[in-house]
């Protein structure tokens, strides 16, 4: 397949480019820097920049959307508005987002809701919290969106990992076993039109 990846230098980025060039698929790597990625054709952009959006989708079977809310101070509707617009550019490719663990729902609530969810995470999660709901009130569209575990960083690859829909199924998954449910997912759908969630 050939995979446009936004955000490809980003923690998950990087581990989602890895593993499509690992299995053999030809990768562009786009970041608003343009950082070269050995194995990757590298270009530089911004989600919101609906035009190229439009142009790279056209030319690629799936886009990867690895992004969260700006760490800058940019406010995070921002991130949402992008993905408002990539909906509303009607994209034949399949698009892929890396949702956030916020928008899980535990017992009768939002992850990002109970108690014990820190604040500092707070704004971001309620962002890719909208972020899912953009998709989820789309139409005419091949979106999925994969939420991790609550906890997501750095470990191995191991391969194995527990799937589930709207709630977690465990308490954490490393970046590289996240990264092969994507592309799991991108080579052989089971959620088309709908969110997911996998954990170690």
């Amino acid at each position: 397949m050939k995979i446009a990846v936004y955000g490809a230098t980003g923690n998950i980025g990087t581990q989602i480019v890895a593993e499509a060039l690992r299995r053999g698929h030809t990768v562009t790597g786009i970041s608003r820097s343009g950082t070269e990625v050995a194995g990757v054709t590298a270009v530089r952009a911004d989600l919101a920049d609906t035009a190229t959006f439009s142009t790279i989708a056209g030319a690629h079977d799936a886009v990867v959307i690895s992004l969260g809310p700006s760490r800058t101070g940019e406010p995070a509707s921002l991130l949402v508005d992008a993905h408002r617009a990539v909906v509303n550019s009607a994209p034949t490719s399949r698009i892929f987002v890396v949702g956030g663990a916020g928008s899980l729902v535990v017992g009768d609530t939002l992850l990002k809701d109970t108690p014990d969810f820190p604040d500092a995470y707070k704004p971001s999660a309620k962002a890719m919290t909208e972020v899912l709901d953009v998709y989820q009130a789309s139409s005419g569209i091949d979106w999925t969106v994969l939420s991790p575990a609550p906890m997501i960083g750095p470990g191995e690859r191991t391969g194995t990992f527990t799937v589930g829909t709207n709630s977690p199924v465990g308490a954490s998954i490393s970046q590289e076993d996240f990264a092969v449910a994507v592309l799991d997912e991108l080579e052989n759908p089971h959620h088309r039109g709908a969110r997911f969630t996998v954990a170690n």
